[in-house]
């Protein structure tokens, strides 16, 4: 990936004179999303995957955390490019090479390849972390917290409505197919940023063991950063806990199958509605309040699902829903207060800044999984509402210290 002139390209400067249009603007949306919702469409077909592919759960278990790790590598090894590189030209390597990935998935002939492929999957859809810095360079900075929202909102969108989509595609014409159609979209998408994205001029000429080098001293440098990540750590791995969990959960506990696990993205989709809001917020009130409530809200969500023993099936099932809407609320409320503060640390490394922020989020997204499948099979579901609660007060805890 060469970089191109500079007397060409959109310089990721801190001053921009306009806005990008609004064509632009949900076209990085819609690309955020397309790319990051790669990373869930396993977690409500796990029960098809496991049955399709004779695996244990133990195995297919390992699906999700091998593509949360895989997106935290990748956001580590791969995200900071954009500051080295033409920005344009990452999303479109990117773009192919998820393509590719997710192909490999509904090929694979057994649980090993499929193995293989997820981690593939989390590696290369980090092109979802191109799309926000590169609006953010292109967005006044008065409008930066705006700017972060809108395309976080379709990254999150993303997120929760891709176990909508797997479950039902996987329940009408099977999981290999869901994956087929996804890659058939990154194609496309390909396309799109390839036609209407304007090319960035690189912010640095280090070289890329320099480049990441250069992430320990910004580490080092900002006390505001360190504490950021903790606390979107710390959230992603509750937030993990219950997403990894939920399709297991619902079919042994209700019977219910991929389709109605996917149905609950729904509920969590209404979180996303938090993206826009915490922008403005964060712009108007400041990112430390907004992350400190987004928090609490979460931590309160996830406390309320301990009283679903008390409850009638239909009452059980509700207060999932609401529990969904509220956590998902607060952890994107917070994700965007963090995002708003880091990007004016250095506007010269915001694609650095922005790696090391997700490595945290993904490492903590990683943990829950894992931590999660464990704590469903020895202690329940309420072992899940406790990873939750005491997560994400935890996070509000330390970013009330600072």
């Amino acid at each position: 990936m060469s970089s191109i002139p500079v007397t060409h390209a959109i310089e990721a400067s801190p001053g921009p004179a306009a806005a990008p249009s609004l064509a632009l603007t949900l076209l990085l949306a819609t690309g955020a999303g397309l790319s990051v919702a790669s990373l869930y469409y396993s977690q409500p077909m796990l029960p098809a995957m496991a049955s399709g592919l004779h695996a244990g759960e133990g195995a297919i278990g390992a699906v999700p955390m091998l593509t949360q790790l895989g997106y935290a590598l990748g956001i580590l090894l791969l995200a900071p490019l954009g500051d080295r590189h033409d920005r344009r030209q990452v999303m479109l390597v990117k773009a192919v090479l998820l393509a590719l990935s997710l192909l490999a998935s509904a090929l694979a002939p057994g649980i090993g390849w499929l193995l293989a492929a997820s981690l593939c999957v989390g590696l290369t859809a980090t092109l979802a972390q191109d799309f926000v810095p590169a609006a953010v360079s292109l967005a006044p900075p008065e409008h930066r917290g705006k700017a972060v929202g809108t395309v976080m909102t379709g990254l999150l969108l993303g997120i929760l409505l891709s176990r909508v989509v797997a479950g039902a595609v996987s329940a009408a014409a099977g999981w290999r197919t869901l994956f087929f159609v996804s890659a058939a979209a990154l194609l496309l998408l390909a396309l799109a940023v390839r036609a209407r994205v304007p090319a960035f001029a690189p912010t640095t000429r280090l070289g890329y063991r320099a480049l990441l080098g250069s992430m320990v001293g910004l580490w080092r440098a900002h006390p505001v950063l360190r504490r950021a990540t903790v606390a979107q750590g710390l959230l992603a791995l509750g937030f993990s806990a219950f997403w990894s969990t939920l399709a297991v959960m619902l079919h042994h506990q209700f019977g219910l199958g991929s389709g109605v696990a996917g149905a609950f993205g729904l509920a969590g989709a209404a979180g996303a509605l938090a993206a826009p809001i915490a922008g403005r917020l964060s712009d108007r009130r400041g990112p430390r309040r907004v992350a400190i409530l987004g928090a609490a809200i979460a931590a309160l969500a996830y406390a309320a699902m301990a009283g679903m023993a008390l409850l009638p099936v239909a009452g059980q099932l509700a207060l999932l829903v609401v529990a969904a809407i509220g956590f998902d609320f607060g952890v994107q409320a917070a994700l965007i207060a963090h995002q708003s503060t880091i990007y004016g640390l250095d506007p010269a490394a915001r694609s650095r800044l922005n790696a090391l922020l997700f490595t945290g989020m993904f490492i903590g997204m990683s943990g829950g999984a894992l931590i999660g499948t464990l704590a469903l099979a020895h202690w329940g579901w309420l072992s899940i509402a406790a990873i939750g609660a005491l997560s994400s007060a935890a996070a509000a805890v330390w970013r009330w210290r600072g």
